[in-house]
């Protein structure tokens, strides 16, 4: 059964969170932290499969923004991949039901927290309209 698109992004921060390795979220917050699990809204965000029928499913985009302090290239590809392999495992032993497309090739960050190295894991799940 699909989760409602008003909790959908909760549901999916929840089966993600891992306290040892990183912090989740459930919207992009106000500053980005280093090791964090973010989900945000992809593009585009719903794809309902039919206008006139309110009744089957539209699918959701969401990107799973993953971040790390930027150390030196082992340091940070290291952590990437953790954290990355973190967030698969917490997925796959969720009860969500979801397909898991590209994951994006590491870049630098400036933020305010300072250098991150973030990747972006594209995750799409079918939702209901409620």
């Amino acid at each position: 059964m699909p989760v409602a698109l008003t909790t959908l992004r909760t549901t999916i921060a929840q089966a993600l969170v891992d306290n040892t390795l990183y912090q989740t979220f459930a919207f992009p917050p106000a500053t980005i932290l280093a090791n964090s699990v973010i989900v945000s809204p992809g593009n585009p965000y719903l794809e309902p499969s039919n206008n006139q029928h309110s009744t089957i499913a539209p699918k959701a985009n969401f990107s799973i923004v993953i971040t790390v302090p930027l150390y030196d290239n082992e340091g940070n590809l290291n952590g990437i991949e953790t954290a990355l392999v973190g967030v698969f495992n917490k997925l796959a032993a969720s009860s969500l039901v979801y397909n898991v497309g590209a994951v994006s090739q590491p870049s630098v960050l400036n933020a305010p927290s300072g250098e991150l190295l973030t990747c972006e894991l594209s995750l799409q799940i079918l939702t209901t309209w409620s």
